[in-house]
């Protein structure tokens, strides 16, 4: 299976290098590893440099001693990249946390970071203003949240299972990964390794996380998380050898 398959775009140079310092530990590196990265997808060098010039004018980076390192914003991206791998959850009692908008006449800007927000933190959103999910994840409460909802905890009285399943496309979801897992097994070359690895955290950063109990059968989030694990543990050492030779 390559990538054309699970119809993935190729990656421009931004994409490359932003995915190769996202999937370093730290996300840092001379400017000649991203170019040789680049170079494995047929991107100028120059390309490539243009493409890290307009990222730090962007703020997407910073440069030090000819190395480029993620900034906050993508730190905290890297951040829930990897709890996505790892996801920090506890046991599940049936109740579910809500979180109910009660600030008036919010900006545009304050409407827009709140569901991006509650995107992240995993919550689905059951009307206007009102957001929701089960509460089996263990994760601070972000400042934003706290100054405009309040937040309650309760259970549903119709089937979770059928309340999860009409918050989230949990079929679209699973199909993906199934999909993904199998890229996972047949990619050969080095950009479509590195196109699908990218395309997976992608995909996990999409994952409800929902407690097994609210699951469909044979759900594949765990199974494509251990198998990323073993993947990306010889992936990252790939992209370090590929790029620091030749």
């Amino acid at each position: 299976m390559t990538t054309n398959h699970l119809g993935l775009r190729p990656l421009t140079a931004r994409s490359v290098v932003l995915s190769t310092l996202l999937g370093v530990h730290p996300p840092r590196l001379p400017a000649r590893y991203l170019v040789r990265v680049g170079e494995r997808f047929g991107i100028a060098e120059g390309t490539v440099r243009v493409a890290l010039s307009r990222m730090v004018a962007a703020g997407d980076l910073v440069q030090v001693d000819g190395a480029y390192a993620l900034t906050d914003r993508l730190l905290s991206r890297q951040r829930r990249q990897d709890e996505s791998r790892e996801p920090r959850t506890r046991p599940w009692d049936g109740t579910w946390e809500i979180a109910v908008v009660t600030a008036e006449r919010r900006p545009a800007a304050d409407r827009a970071a709140l569901r991006q927000t509650m995107s992240e933190l995993r919550l689905a959103e059951l009307r206007e203003g009102t957001w929701l999910r089960p509460a089996n994840l263990a994760r601070p409460r972000p400042e934003i949240v706290e100054r405009q909802c309040v937040t309650l905890t309760g259970r549903p009285e119709r089937p979770p299972a059928d309340l999860a399943a009409s918050l989230w496309d949990l079929g679209a979801w699973a199909g993906t990964a199934r999909a993904l897992l199998e890229a996972l097994d047949a990619s050969g070359t080095f950009a479509d390794q590195f196109t699908i690895s990218a395309a997976v955290l992608r995909h996990l950063l999409n994952d409800p996380l929902l407690p097994d109990d609210l699951l469909p059968a044979d759900w594949p989030g765990r199974a494509l998380r251990e198998h990323y694990r073993d993947f990306a543990a010889g992936f990252e050492r790939l992209i370090l050898q590929q790029v620091g030779t030749s």
